[in-house]
């Protein structure tokens, strides 16, 4: 029986992949050589960028309405989605629930802001430091060495001297780990977690602070919750900057992270405007809004942050 041998279809070589991709020289040994050639790669990449926009622009000029429309690149916030609680400041609603709620007074200036700034027990020079750049940016503050006195005790000593806000610093050594903006003497309470903390020593080119009254310039915070966190932070403040000071005071709210900074801003030729940082900066992110003053086992919340929910440890911050 004679045995029948099929011959099997030819097969394509198979094509090597490159070992190095093109905008790699690692494989070159050469230090020199190999960094004349990054070099060079990144100016053709530059070079191809610039001859790939002025070609756009050309053809946009050629095709006028008819050119294609200009890409809009994807982002975090163009991808966002709509928050349902946003809220029209010219909404009277609104406008009725701010004339009546427990900061009402202050933008009627009929109170007038007096600020107590306080700390945990055992502060590092760091956290001292801080506590005092705080006291500088905001004019009608005060700060209160704590010692080992209990917080319900210092916020009855803060209401019957007629001050308005207790700020608690906590801190995990010299780092800063949680903030907490009470108003006195009925509420809202609002607990931050605080990080990136940067005193003015530590901020390169820093100006010189003064004691004038800043301006405060709340960027985004337009939802419900949003509303009520800005107007806390506005009254803090007095009503009546010095504008000779030329300093602003920024809270700047992104994907829910609250950034502050402080500037001063000087007026230049062609309407253009130049900042120089004055410090400190930090990072807020709320986790709770509380109706009242420091009231965890009875007290109302507004917000609780689902973090902060679900872990009752944190409650260690309040007391």
């Amino acid at each position: 029986m004679e045995e029948k041998f099929i011959e099997a279809p030819p097969q394509e070589e198979p094509t090597e992949p490159p070992i190095f991709p093109q905008n790699t020289f690692s494989h070159i040994r050469n230090k020199t050589r190999r960094r004349e050639l990054y070099r060079q790669f990144k100016l053709d990449v530059a070079k191809s960028k610039k001859l790939e926009k002025l070609r756009k622009k050309k053809e946009k000029e050629e095709l006028g309405d008819k050119a294609p429309p200009k890409q809009v690149p994807k982002t975090i916030e163009s991808m966002r989605v709509f928050e349902e609680t946003m809220v029209d400041p010219g909404d009277r609603e609104v406008q009725h629930d701010e004339d009546h709620d427990e900061m009402a007074p202050y933008f009627k200036r009929e109170v007038a802001p007096k600020v107590l700034i306080t700390h945990s027990n055992r502060t590092v020079w760091r956290i001292r430091k801080f506590l005092r750049e705080l006291r500088s940016t905001i004019p009608s503050s005060k700060v209160f060495r704590r010692k080992n006195i209990r917080l319900k005790r210092v916020i009855q000593q803060a209401i019957s001297k007629d001050y308005t806000h207790v700020i608690v610093l906590h801190h995990d050594k010299t780092v800063p780990n949680g903030l907490i903006i009470s108003q006195l003497p009925n509420g809202p309470t609002a607990h931050f977690r605080i990080s990136n903390v940067r005193i003015r020593k530590e901020i390169k080119r820093c100006g010189l602070h003064t004691y004038h009254k800043p301006e405060v310039v709340l960027n985004n915070f337009g939802t419900r919750l949003g509303h009520r966190v800005g107007r806390l932070f506005a009254t803090m403040f007095e009503q009546d900057p010095e504008f000779v000071g030329r300093q602003v005071v920024t809270f700047h709210n992104q994907r829910d992270y609250i950034f502050f900074r402080r500037h001063r801003y000087v007026f230049k030729k062609n309407m253009r405007v130049a900042l120089q940082e004055l410090g400190p900066r930090f990072t807020l992110k709320l986790r709770s809004l509380q109706k009242g003053t420091f009231d965890t086992k009875y007290g109302e919340y507004e917000f609780v942050h689902k973090r902060r929910e679900m872990d009752n440890n944190r409650r260690k911050f309040f007391l």
